[in-house]
């Protein structure tokens, strides 16, 4: 099965870097869609419809950018961000949710904004974050893969394994320059296909320069295939 990757997209420059990142996911083999959160609902019919157009059209031009004008979109209804990518990522049983750094972030940094740490913080989907300034990187790959130190969950273990495998490297350090991409696991004790980051590793997502994919614990995460609990077992049980 396809793997689904939703990435935020609201128009502004650092959601360019999130739509760079899901085009590399796509470029990798998963299923790529975007989605626009709207706040409120106007009043009358005409404004409604009004808006409804604005936010379709913001999606179009996001399509337009990745030069996959067929990917899926959508259009949610909250008044929150971070809530309304929680209900559509389970409601369309997404692999990952990306997002663009914060609008201050240093390029080549990587910041959460507000959305993004609202699904740090037991969230129901892996998440991945993309490094301020990647939209203007001709030469962005996944091929430099990294794994974040700690008490490592075995789903961020495989799935950084994974990841290298495609790309036909080893796994980088952390600390190496050059690296295109950081996977992270969640904290000991989340419940399984939960996001929660330790203030270490929140510490090394914030002081790293690649862009950086947190995974839901127990949770694989494979660009061609959609992560289940059971390939993080069969690992521990290899390992």
């Amino acid at each position: 099965m396809q793997t689904h990757v939703i990435v935020s997209y609201d128009g502004t420059d650092n959601d360019h870097d999130a739509l760079a990142l899901g085009k590399l996911f796509g470029d990798a083999g998963s299923r790529v869609s975007l989605a626009y959160v709207r706040h409120s609902e106007e009043p009358d019919a005409a404004a409604e419809q009004a808006a409804q157009t604005q936010a379709e059209e913001l999606l179009e031009r996001g399509a337009q950018w990745l030069g996959h004008p067929e990917v899926g979109r959508h259009v949610v209804l909250s008044g929150s961000t971070g809530d309304g990518l929680r209900v559509l990522a389970e409601r369309e049983q997404a692999d990952l949710v990306v997002f663009g750094s914060d609008w201050h972030t240093a390029p080549g940094h990587v910041q959460p904004g507000r959305s993004a740490i609202r699904l740090m913080e037991g969230g129901p989907v892996s998440i991945a974050i993309a490094a301020a300034g990647l939209r203007e990187r001709t030469d962005a790959t996944l091929r430099t893969i990294a794994l974040a130190g700690g008490e490592v969950d075995d789903a961020a273990r495989t799935t950084a394994e994974h990841l290298a495998d495609r790309a036909g490297t080893a796994l980088a350090l952390p600390s190496q320059d050059g690296v295109d991409l950081l996977v992270v696991g969640s904290r000991p004790g989340t419940p399984v296909g939960q996001v929660s980051v330790t203030a270490a590793n929140e510490y090394v997502v914030e002081t790293t320069t690649s862009s950086v994919l947190i995974i839901a614990r127990g949770v694989v995460f494979d660009v061609a295939q959609s992560g289940h609990t059971q390939a993080a077992e069969q690992h521990a049980h290899q390992s």
